[in-house]
């Protein structure tokens, strides 16, 4: 039997974060950006596929405990630019905000190129790129104009949780 619309899937946190309205199938990545594990001791709860009104399905992760770092939140911006980080404290959300995808994304992540100046050993440049496109992701290095697609900058912060 289907839980009516009181009775929740998961049960409320003390504290911590709630990282709400993740695309359907982005919640392990969001994860993996943030480096959890399941080892770290972090009560962590995943509902993955969700029916949503905005997005029709949805993904929501709930970390018990944890709250994130600008830094973390610009880059679950890049693979889930719908989602809302709610603040939870003693069972009740203090503060709500959306994740804002910034105009240009920088030293987050590195440039395609193995050319371009911010590769270079010698030189001291900070990866910088430009948002070309919000839906798909697309963005554009600053320095050297290559491109790079969601799927490139979905596995580069899975992989090195950034730059």
């Amino acid at each position: 039997m289907a839980p009516s619309k009181e009775e929740l899937l998961v049960r409320r946190i003390r504290s911590g974060t709630v990282i709400d309205h993740i695309h359907a199938g982005r919640a392990l990545s969001v994860l993996r950006i943030l480096g959890i594990t399941g080892s770290e001791g972090f009560r962590v709860a995943i509902v993955m596929n969700v029916d949503s009104r905005k997005l029709g399905l949805k993904d929501i992760v709930k970390i018990e405990g944890r709250r994130l770092s600008d830094e973390e939140v610009d880059k679950i911006a890049l693979v889930a630019p719908e989602a809302t980080i709610n603040i939870v404290e003693d069972y009740v959300v203090v503060k709500k905000h959306r994740v804002k995808l910034p105009e240009v994304i920088e030293n987050i992540l590195a440039c395609v190129n193995p050319t371009c100046i911010t590769r270079q050993p010698r030189e001291h440049v900070k990866p910088r790129f430009r948002v070309v496109s919000r839906r798909p992701l697309r963005l554009q290095c600053i320095y050297c104009g290559s491109f790079i697609e969601e799927d490139y900058v979905i596995r580069q912060l899975e992989v090195h949780r950034g730059y």
